[in-house]
């Protein structure tokens, strides 16, 4: 959870708000005409709102240099893709999760796990030009039109009816419909145009293959991160790697295509890797956030998540779900009464009781959602100039069961006074040149990383630990960190 995020209302969740008539319009790179209920102007408008949505709840790497060097590359592809006049945008959103995504309208994001993963400016290039393919090609667009047809009745599923259990955390609510799924064409497509768009720019394309073997390694052998590993968003055919190999034997390579290693790691020397602890990390089933200086204990034993919008713990029955999050700067009363006046939310017993001598506002509930009735208790607490709300629900007639759990979480709350954790660091990355070929074994004898050597060899993309490092070639390791014990989960 950061600072500048604010507590989701996962009760009610809310679709894309305007009308959207239905049309046909021609595909930019197809040329094809086809269904879309969008069109541009309002495509764009529904990226910048998510947008905004993106800056506030995930947050942006704070390094200028770096956003810069990220965004040179993205703009200078976009310029000369089939959509130049989009209002393009690209940024490194502060996440420890591989991935990558676009928002309609040309708002391409990339996080600094993906950043960590990859080796050099050419494989950036082509992960920037499968995500600007993807809004060329208005693949988010077609998805949000089928969307829109089976809420009319002209089609059938819908993919904003999330369960109970993606409710308690495997999802983040407020950025749901930013990571729709394509199907296999899609992501087909989006892979010929970023090669397209990437050898346009003189990038050396043998390097995409690379990035989809490293994509699959990380995702297999880690799980940090907030938002879903890309993997998970970006549907993986079995022949990925075939088939970039396919485009290159049918295209002719100009000499002197561009790699840009050195120049692509010097930029992130220093960066933040995995989880940075300093957003708040768990130790067992106590959660301490050092920046905003507090901490919680959540229910042991309980599946817990440090999302960028709220932290959260799910029952193992995965019928019970404790949230912590912002709820904004108003007073807990205001923001009790905000909250109880939803539509669907009904109040029921209340006390202004403080709470570890913090001012509190808590009150029992009902509610009305896509998934049936939910009960549970809500306490908004004023603390370090922040309103924060706790809330534990489960499905209706299983309050008893769990409103001393639910109690106990919430009366767990006050200020983080371990100084260990206060004063906890999160790992980053150092770049060092080689001078003389040697083993990956070798090299962390000499240079230690805090992580797996076999985690090591996934992001220097080496086959493993035993492979030669050539000289003169610049190798990733990772310094400093939280102990082991103070991993999130």
């Amino acid at each position: 959870m950061r600072g500048r995020t604010r507590l989701v209302a996962i009760l009610i969740p809310t679709l894309l708000a305007g009308g959207l008539a239905a049309g046909c319009a021609r595909n930019p790179v197809t040329g094809k005409s086809e269904l879309s209920l969008v069109s541009e102007d309002q495509e764009i408008e529904m990226g910048r709102q998510s947008a905004a949505e993106v800056e506030q709840s995930i947050g942006f790497v704070d390094n200028a240099q770096l956003q810069s060097y990220v965004a040179g590359i993205g703009q200078r592809m976009s310029a000369q893709s089939e959509r130049p006049n989009l209002p393009w945008e690209f940024h490194v959103v502060n996440d420890a999760a591989v991935n990558a995504f676009a928002l309609p309208g040309g708002f391409i994001y990339v996080t600094r796990g993906l950043l960590g993963a990859i080796n050099d400016e050419a494989e950036l290039a082509s992960v920037l030009g499968h995500e600007i393919g993807h809004v060329t090609a208005r693949h988010s667009v077609q998805q949000i039109s089928k969307a829109q047809l089976a809420q009319i009745g002209l089609g059938v599923g819908s993919i904003l009816s999330p369960d109970l259990a993606q409710l308690a955390g495997l999802a983040s609510q407020g950025l749901g419909v930013l990571f729709l799924k394509y199907g296999r064409d899609a992501e087909n497509q989006a892979d010929q145009l970023g090669f397209r768009y990437a050898l346009q720019q003189r990038y050396d394309v043998r390097e995409m293959g690379n990035v989809f073997v490293t994509l699959a390694r990380t995702s297999e052998a880690s799980g940090a991160g907030r938002l879903p590993e890309w993997l998970s968003t970006h549907p993986d055919p079995e022949n990925r790697v075939q088939h970039v190999q396919a485009m290159l034997d049918t295209t002719p390579l100009p000499p002197n295509l561009v790699q840009n290693g050195e120049k692509y790691l010097q930029s992130i020397q220093g960066m933040v890797y995995g989880d940075d602890p300093r957003q708040g990390f768990f130790e067992g089933n106590v959660f301490y956030h050092p920046e905003m200086r507090f901490q919680v204990t959540f229910p042991q034993g309980w599946k817990t998540q440090n999302l960028p919008s709220a932290v959260v713990a799910a029952s193992e029955a995965q019928d019970a779900i404790v949230q912590l999050g912002l709820a904004g700067d108003e007073s807990p009363g205001a923001a009790a009464q905000k909250f109880l006046s939803q539509e669907g939310v009904q109040g029921g017993r209340s006390s202004n009781e403080s709470i570890n001598g913090n001012q509190a506002a808590t009150s029992y509930f009902k509610a009305q959602t896509e998934q049936g009735a939910v009960e549970g208790v809500v306490s908004f607490i004023s603390y370090g100039g922040h309103t924060y709300g706790i809330m534990g629900y489960t499905k209706e007639g299983g309050l008893q069961q769990y409103d001393r759990v639910f109690q106990e979480t919430i009366r767990s709350f006050g200020p983080l006074q371990n100084q260990a954790a206060l004063s906890v660091q999160p790992a980053r990355l150092e770049v060092i040149r080689v001078d003389s070929p040697i083993t990956l074994e070798e090299f962390n004898r000499q240079h230690p990383s805090s992580i797996s050597i076999e985690e090591l060899a996934i992001i220097n993309e080496l086959e493993s630990p035993s492979a030669t490092i050539p000289a003169g070639r610049y190798v990733k390791r990772v310094v400093g960190g939280p102990p082991a014990s103070q991993a999130s989960r």
